[in-house]
């Protein structure tokens, strides 16, 4: 588990990169301070395991699921990633609970300014707008963003100066393509009421709530 709050910009160096997977090796400083072999790291909000270690760098599998669903398949040596270390138990929680597995890949529309914010509109899947809920929090590349707007085929996110100056997000330009990961408590409460309709129990409502016994 992570929380969106990135540690540190690494930087992908070696690559052995085949048709359905990829070796690589990530040089960084911070996030490898009390890591060891088999601890995960998020990277790019892709969370990977830690296979072998130097004292400047760590090396992770990516497998072909994860290259269907994220942007790691397209990653080159010499780009600049995202990197944060798993949640500490008793660790103040500044972002929100992120998994490190990808739902979708959005495409960068708009970039403006706002004030002292960069403001992105992020063109998504219409299948990921019900999960995506206004003033809710998402991760873009690992990072924990406040949602400001969302529509049936986009969202918006105002970004602070100090999130655009220690993030990827600083050389993204427009059509650059980023990694999504919805609320996870979103997701089990779709789940769950998708559920109960389908069974022929029809919408949960209040109603149906106090019938049941909530």
């Amino acid at each position: 588990m992570f929380t969106g709050i990135i540690e540190e910009l690494g930087t992908v160096g070696a690559m052995d990169r085949k048709a359905d997977s990829i070796r690589l090796t990530v040089e960084a400083k911070k996030v490898l301070e009390g890591t060891q072999i088999g601890d995960s790291i998020a990277v790019n909000g892709v969370c990977l395991t830690v296979t072998t270690m130097t004292a400047s760098s760590f090396t992770a599998d990516v497998m072909h699921e994860t290259m269907r669903r994220s942007s790691l398949r397209d990653i080159r040596s010499g780009s600049q990633v995202n990197l944060e270390r798993a949640l500490q138990l008793g660790s103040r929680l500044g972002g929100h609970i992120v998994s490190g597995h990808i739902d979708s890949m959005g495409r960068i529309q708009r970039i403006a300014t706002d004030g002292i914010a960069r403001v992105l509109t992020i063109a998504i899947e219409k299948e990921l707008s019900p999960f995506i809920v206004e003033k809710g929090s998402i991760a873009i590349d690992g990072i924990s963003l406040t949602v400001a707007a969302v529509s049936a085929e986009a969202f918006t996110v105002s970004v602070i100066p100090h999130t655009m100056a220690n993030t990827t997000l600083l050389t993204k330009k427009v059509g650059a393509v980023v990694n999504l990961e919805t609320d996870m408590i979103g997701k089990y409460v779709h789940n769950f009421t998708a559920d109960y309709t389908a069974r022929g129990k029809g919408k949960l409502s209040l109603q149906s709530l106090l019938e049941n016994g909530f």
